[in-house]
């Protein structure tokens, strides 16, 4: 779908939430190879399962399904009485095309043209960039400290130096594991809203060409066998690999960096294992592809009330002032603390990226109704600017977003072994 069909379906997603009628749809989706049936059951399990969200994923899933995708999608609203919407986007798509200011001819040589964004697209005004110019290539980092205006894609056909090449379709594994309720020995309590960030993400990997795999409630000795099983696979056709661990955390022995994340038997399994299991020797057809690693787990019992700076708006003061009742760390008083969010001592460490949701010694907050700050804003930070941006780039947006939450504190950190710059494929 090229960016002037990608700006029509941002611009009406909000009516399309609203108004859609999805149950009709269903059929003549899958007659027009829209989406197949496997497709059509995945969006239709999407969030609560309600007609907005179903819509909602709907219009998220169609910007990947293709350069017809948009015309093809209005002849289905036609087919299914749903005019009014059909006629909405067929003029918006026709101005869309012929509006001169969004168009090269009418830039003023070396500047940008105005892109003009949509309420729907103003996800945070925390988070906003400058805008680019939709025929304007991302820019890549060309090692100079100098960028060139080369689009990413391009930079991995022509030059392997710059970006990891992401062609394959699937382009990798994503396992995610999701512990949620532990045995009573282990004195750690239910993680009530994961399984909300564990279906956050598995659509989010989906839509990003991930083959994704959702292990639930495991104890350390599964966790492990789960992994080694994933390292074992032959990846040689795949260009990547995702892991996702999603439970409660503590501090563990180490070399360089330090902690665990504990299986439902409260047990822990150093990520400094889960790490070194996809080495070169654990996981030769993963060698020289990256493989990336995201931890939602607390790293610590402390409780980070922040410091005072000076606010650029009253966003900024109204955003830390009153602390979220629902978002609780994951355990108080005695007993094994949520703690540290780990990464590994890498014997040899290139192309690895382990993501934290939080900084060392600090509690991770998750709200029980809407799942995991971090997560959230990962999920949220990725649908708006993986088609643009780089996975680094991408972190640090997730970064300060969290960082502006609540009123305790917390901030997402990254251990970084990437070679390249990493695009996702959208």
């Amino acid at each position: 779908m090229d960016e002037a069909d990608r700006q029509v379906l941002r611009r009406c997603r909000v009516q399309l939430v609203n108004e859609l009628q999805v149950a009709p749809l269903w059929d003549v989706l899958v007659t027009h190879q829209l989406f197949t049936p496997a497709m059509i059951e995945d969006i239709q399990h999407a969030g609560s399962g309600s007609r907005s969200d179903q819509a909602r994923q709907l219009v998220i899933d169609l910007e990947t399904r293709g350069s017809q995708a948009l015309p093809l999608f209005i002849s289905c609203l036609e087919d299914t009485d749903q005019n009014k919407l059909a006629s909405v986007l067929r003029a918006r798509r026709q101005a869309e095309k012929q509006n001169p200011e969004q168009g090269p001819s009418k830039a003023t040589p070396g500047k940008l043209a105005p892109v003009v964004l949509g309420p729907e697209q103003l996800w945070s005004a925390k988070l906003r960039p400058e805008v680019l110019r939709p025929e304007m290539p991302r820019p890549v980092d060309s090692g100079s400290g100098r960028f060139s205006d080369v689009c990413a894609q391009e930079i991995s056909k022509q030059n392997a130096d710059l970006a990891y090449a992401l062609n394959a379709d699937p382009c990798g594994h994503c396992l995610i594991i999701n512990n949620v309720n532990f045995c009573l020995e282990s004195r750690l309590t239910a993680r009530t809203g994961s399984n909300i960030d564990c279906e956050k993400l598995r659509q989010r990997f989906h839509l990003l060409h991930f083959m994704v795999e959702v292990k639930c409630d495991l104890t350390a000795k599964q966790m492990v066998q789960a992994l080694v099983e994933l390292a074992r696979r032959d990846h040689s056709a795949l260009d990547c690999c995702v892991v996702v661990v999603l439970s409660h955390g503590c501090q563990a022995s180490h070399r360089q960096f330090p902690g665990a994340v504990y299986g439902t038997d409260g047990c822990p399994v150093a990520i400094e294992r889960i790490v070194n299991i996809f080495n070169g020797a654990g996981c030769p057809s993963l060698g020289g592809k990256p493989k990336l690693f995201f931890i939602q787990a607390c790293g610590g019992e402390q409780k980070d009330h922040g410091f005072e700076v000076a606010s650029a708006s009253p966003e900024d003061r109204t955003l830390g002032s009153d602390p979220e009742s629902d978002a609780v760390p994951f355990q108080e008083g005695p007993g094994p603390f949520d703690q540290l969010d780990a990464v590994s001592s890498l014997p040899t460490p290139s192309d690895i990226f382990v993501s934290y949701s939080t900084f060392p010694g600090f509690v991770s907050w998750r709200d029980t109704k809407s799942g995991s700050w971090y997560v959230e804003t990962l999920d949220g930070v990725f649908e708006q600017w993986a088609h643009s941006e780089d996975l680094q780039t991408l972190l640090l947006r997730v970064a300060n977003a969290v960082s502006q939450k609540g009123f305790y504190k917390q901030i997402p950190g990254c251990f970084n072994f990437l070679r390249k710059k990493l695009f996702f494929k959208v």
